[in-house]
């Protein structure tokens, strides 16, 4: 059985051209010809399935043959807000990770302990798009550039907000224990964590997000690394709102 196609085209129901990187994609690697038959996917919960038209040098022109429906197998909404890495290589693997898990939206964090404070977010976010069409998932996540902490604290956000550190001066409840309790577990509203840098918040930005409003939480009783504290919260918010049929 020939292998599906599976290209990222955001709007592909309004248009009929892919996009210059996926049609590049499309003709050069795959050598697809006209009449070939593909799977766009538009990063809003809608594939499609649909016929080479046109194949030029480097634009690729499709027809939609079939709009297929998804159904999302998580309630609510999933969002990851952590301070970069030193090492963008680990802030990648991240991406790549959680979007294969499943999570809705990424932000990062300029805190006071962070030792990266440039971030690359278009190279992140074709590292999202890849990883969706590798997993094949419908919707492609949020891929926020870097931010102030305090920033992003004070913005307005409903749900339930958290805030993961390793401060005993703080009351620590854990966060897999939370998303298992039913009001939480089977809500549609949004789960936000805030992952540290790699020497964690700064004990007056855990005492200010508090005060906005985020609960003091923590991942286990290990020390995790940052990405890997990321994808904990990641794998717990996701599991813990899965739709199992």
């Amino acid at each position: 059985m020939k292998e599906e196609r599976f290209f990222y085209v955001p709007n592909a129901s309004t248009q009929n051209e892919m996009p210059e990187e996926e049609a590049l994609h499309a003709l050069r690697v795959l050598r697809m010809r006209g009449g070939d038959e593909m799977f766009l996917m538009d990063g809003e919960g809608v594939f499609y399935r649909a016929v080479v038209t046109i194949a030029a040098t480097r634009r690729c022109f499709y027809d939609i043959v079939e709009a297929i429906p998804q159904q999302r197998d998580w309630r609510g909404r999933l969002h990851i807000a952590m301070a970069p890495t030193k090492m963008m290589e680990r802030v990648e693997w991240f991406v790549e990770k959680a979007t294969e898990i499943g999570i809705d939206e990424m932000s990062f964090l300029c805190c006071n302990f962070s030792e990266r404070r440039v971030l690359r977010a278009q190279r992140l976010e074709k590292i999202a798009v890849s990883a969706v069409k590798q997993s094949r998932k419908p919707w492609k996540p949020v891929v926020n550039p870097l931010v102030n902490f305090q920033d992003f604290i004070h913005q307005p956000r409903e749900g339930h907000k958290f805030i993961a550190h390793c401060y005993q001066e703080f009351v620590r409840d854990d966060l897999y224990q939370i998303l298992q309790q039913p009001e939480v577990a089977q809500a549609e509203d949004e789960i936000t964590v805030l992952i540290g840098p790699e020497g964690d918040f700064s004990f007056d930005e855990v005492q200010e997000a508090i005060a906005q409003g985020y609960r003091s939480i923590s991942l286990g009783k290990e020390r995790l690394r940052t990405e890997t504290a990321a994808l904990a919260a990641t794998m717990m918010g996701h599991l813990s709102r899965r739709i199992i049929e």
